[in-house]
């Protein structure tokens, strides 16, 4: 199923809260913006990274994106059977996940997550191979989380390259 079908069941703050796989799946809440909404789940990533940074270090951070990232495959399943749209917009669970581990990889400052906030939504919308091969062939929930792990490697590769030659600090 596409994610330009229109979904069974239209997503509402409602919708939200009859599963608690569809709040995940949503990402708060942040899955519901009417234009954008992988754009709003980008930046919903971004205060919840801050949060993370308070309690635990970054490689604890890389450690708990994995449960994450299973609970998201689970969500993202739940909340597609339900919608009957396989990667529908608003699931930005992986939008989420994705981020925080582009994160992990540049400095805490305005230029280095402006950097990885814009490169990460650059390689998720344009998904060059092999990120638009598994985005079209990898069913249910690990398909919709994986395509953005992968649009987060790229997006790493092109931060470490940057600051290989140019400070982000």
């Amino acid at each position: 199923m596409s994610h330009k079908q229109a979904p069974l069941v239209r997503p509402t703050w409602r919708f939200l809260f009859v599963h608690p796989a569809h709040f995940i799946a949503f990402g708060f809440g942040s899955g519901l913006a009417k234009k954008a909404p992988g754009t709003f789940g980008t930046i919903a990533a971004l205060p919840l990274f801050a949060l993370l940074m308070q309690w635990l270090s970054p490689q604890a951070i890389a450690w708990f994106c994995l449960p994450v990232f299973v609970i998201g495959c689970w969500a993202s399943e739940v909340t597609g059977k339900t919608l009957g749209v396989h990667d529908y917009g608003g699931i930005v669970i992986d939008e989420i996940v994705a981020m925080w581990l582009v994160l992990l990889f540049v400095p805490v400052t305005v230029l280095g997550w402006g950097l990885a906030f814009a490169l990460f939504r650059v390689f998720d919308i344009l998904k060059p191979w092999p990120i638009c091969w598994f985005d079209l062939r990898v069913p249910g929930g690990i398909g919709v989380m994986i395509d953005d792990i992968l649009a987060g490697a790229y997006a790493v590769l092109a931060l470490l390259l940057i600051q290989h030659f140019y400070s982000l600090a």
